[in-house]
C-alpha cells in the first residue's frame, strides 16, 4: 500500500511565499518545485553564494 499526502493550497502559498521572502527568485522557485514533483536532478537547488561581508 502506497502512502502519499499532498500539500492544499493555503500550504502550498505559504511555502511559496516563504521561498521569496527568503530571497528566492522566481526561477529558483520553479525549479525547486519541478525538483519535488519530478525529481530530476537538473532541478535540485544549488548552494547560495555567501554574502561577503565589508570590513
Amino acid at each position: 500500500m502506497e502512502v502519499t499526502e499532498e500539500i492544499n493550497m493555503i500550504e502550498n502559498s505559504r511555502f511559496i511565499l516563504g521561498l521569496r521572502n527568503a530571497g528566492w527568485t522566481e526561477k529558483q522557485i520553479n525549479d525547486f518545485m519541478r525538483y519535488i514533483e519530478s525529481g530530476q536532478e537538473q532541478y535540485m537547488p544549488q548552494p547560495m553564494e555567501k554574502e561577503k561581508t565589508v570590513e
